[in-house]
C-alpha cells in the first residue's frame, strides 16, 4: 500500500468538513432572520434559503474534489455558478489516519453514489425546534449505504451564549462510528420514536402494535437515528412512504456501523443505487438491537398498504 489514502477515506474526510460548512450556513441563515421559505408540495414540505445554500455548498465542494462521483441532492436546484464562499476545501485529518476497511480500499470515484439532505427537519427549523435539524451526507456503493456523516448545526443551542454550537458524527461500515457516545435504552423498555408532522392512522396503528412503554414524536430522520445510538429510543417506526433515500442513507450507514439495522417495514434492505427511485415506499423501521422483534410486530394492514420495492 502506498501512503495515499483510499478514495473512500478521502471522501469521508472531505464530507466531514463540508457538512460542518453546511451546518454553519444553516445557522447563519437562521440568525439573519430571512429564511426564504417556499412550499414544495404543501405546508409540511418546505424549502428554505438554508436548504438551497447548504446543498449548493455540499454538492459543489464535493464534486470539485471528486468529479466522478454521482451526487443526488434533495433540492431540485437550477444549475448556476456557485460563489467561492460556499466552497469548502478542508478535510478532517483524523479520518485520513484511520485504515480503510479492506473491502472498500479499492473503490473508484465512479462507483460511489452520494445522497445529500442539506437540511433534514426543515419544518422544525422554521418553527425553532432546532435540535431536530441535521445535515446528512450518505455514501453508497453497490446499492449499500457504507458511510455517513451527520452534522447537528444547533447541538447545545439550549445552553445559550458561550456554548460550543454544533457537532458532527460519522461512520464507515467495518470501521465504526465516531463523534458521539454509543448508548442503549436502559432495561427492557421499548421507546419508539416516530414522525412529528406526517402521522396518520397507519403510522399510529404500527407504533401501537410495537407495545411501546413510551412514544417520542420528533422531526427529522437523522435526529431519530441519533436518538437510537444515544439511548433515547429503541426503535424508529415510520409506516409511511414519506421518507426518501437522502433521509436514510447517512443515518443507516452510521447505525449499521455500530451494529444496528434500518429496513423497510417488511424487514427488507433499501437500495441506494443512482438509478433507484427516491421514495422509501415501504416505510422505515430502524433499531439498535432486537430488529426482528419489531419486524414481527408490524400489522398485516401495514404490510399490505406498504408494498416493498
Amino acid at each position: 500500500m502506498s501512503g495515499n489514502p483510499a478514495v473512500l477515506m478521502r471522501l469521508v474526510a472531505s464530507a466531514h468538513s463540508v457538512a460542518e460548512k453546511a451546518g454553519s450556513i444553516v445557522r447563519k441563515v437562521l440568525h439573519s432572520g430571512e429564511l426564504g421559505i417556499v412550499e414544495k408540495t404543501g405546508a409540511n414540505d418546505l424549502q428554505t434559503l438554508a436548504d438551497r445554500m447548504a446543498q449548493q455548498s455540499i454538492c459543489a465542494s464535493l464534486s470539485r474534489r471528486f468529479p466522478k462521483i454521482t451526487i443526488i441532492g434533495e433540492e431540485d436546484l437550477p444549475a448556476e455558478e456557485i460563489k467561492d464562499d460556499l466552497i469548502e476545501n478542508g478535510h478532517l485529518e483524523e479520518i485520513l489516519q484511520k485504515t480503510c476497511p479492506a473491502e472498500y480500499s479499492g473503490l473508484k470515484e465512479e462507483e460511489i453514489v452520494v445522497w445529500v439532505d442539506p437540511l433534514d427537519g426543515t419544518k422544525e427549523y422554521t418553527e425553532g425546534l432546532l435540535d431536530n435539524v441535521t445535515v446528512l451526507i450518505g455514501i453508497a456503493y453497490g446499492g449499500r449505504a457504507i458511510a455517513g456523516i451527520i452534522n447537528q448545526p444547533f447541538y447545545n443551542y439550549q445552553l445559550g451564549a458561550g456554548a460550543h454550537l454544533g457537532r458532527t458524527m460519522w461512520g464507515i461500515l467495518g470501521l465504526g462510528a465516531f463523534g458521539f457516545q454509543l448508548q442503549e435504552v436502559q432495561g427492557d423498555r421499548r421507546i419508539v420514536t416516530t414522525t412529528r408532522s406526517h402521522s396518520n392512522k397507519l403510522v399510529t396503528d404500527c407504533v401501537d402494535a410495537m407495545e411501546p412503554h413510551e412514544v417520542i414524536r420528533v422531526g427529522g430522520a437523522g435526529n431519530k437515528i441519533i436518538q437510537l445510538v444515544e439511548g433515547k429510543a429503541s426503535a424508529y417506526v415510520f409506516a409511511s412512504p414519506g421518507c426518501k433515500k437522502w433521509d436514510t442513507c447517512a443515518p443507516e450507514a452510521i447505525l449499521h456501523a455500530v451494529g444496528g439495522k434500518l429496513t423497510d417495514m417488511h424487514g427488507n434492505a433499501y437500495c441506494y443505487n443512482a438509478d433507484i427511485k427516491h421514495m422509501n415506499s415501504a416505510g422505515v423501521l430502524a433499531t439498535l438491537r432486537n430488529h426482528e422483534y419489531y419486524v414481527s410486530r408490524v400489522p398485516q394492514s401495514v404490510l399490505q398498504a406498504l408494498k416493498s420495492d
